[in-house]
């Protein structure tokens, strides 16, 4: 499976945002990531640049739009509809998993409190290509990522 190319992240926070330029230079994937500041920034992007993104990588805790409105729009969108996005947060509530699952996020990963850590394993999954998996290796990649096993 080939490992996605072009990445979108909706982060509202300045400082995981330099990190993931960061990761994702460091881990020498030969991708790009693009970095939007908050939902309403991101669809707007995304509706006005003719090539899309392989994944997208969604914040759900953002002021003005959440992550769960932006992939409510993006789901209700035909040509939007199939980008796999990756829900990152700092809640490991089931509730919030529930959701994101029920609005058909491809995955959900829970932020590390040490940033370079979360990261690392990013790159990792990236590099196994294990972003773009079935639900149920995604299912299990969550847990694993939320300190499950």
């Amino acid at each position: 499976m080939p490992v996605p190319c072009h990445y979108l992240l909706i982060d509202d926070s300045p400082s995981d945002r330099l990190l993931a330029e960061e990761a994702f230079e460091q881990a020498g994937l030969n991708c790009s990531l693009i970095t939007v500041d908050s939902g309403r920034k991101a669809l707007h992007h995304l509706r006005s640049e003719t090539v899309q993104p392989d994944v997208i990588l969604l914040d759900i805790n953002m002021p003005g739009m959440s992550g769960f409105e932006v992939l409510e729009e993006l789901k209700r969108d035909p040509v939007f509809a199939l980008i796999p996005v990756v829900m990152l947060t700092t809640s490991s509530a089931k509730s919030d998993v529930t959701r994101a699952y029920s609005l058909h996020a491809s995955s959900y990963l829970v932020k590390s409190p040490v940033l370079g850590s979360f990261w690392s394993r990013w790159r990792h999954s990236c590099a196994t290509g294990r972003t773009t998996g079935s639900r149920k290796r995604r299912s299990r990649s969550a847990g694993a990522w939320a300190g499950g096993s």
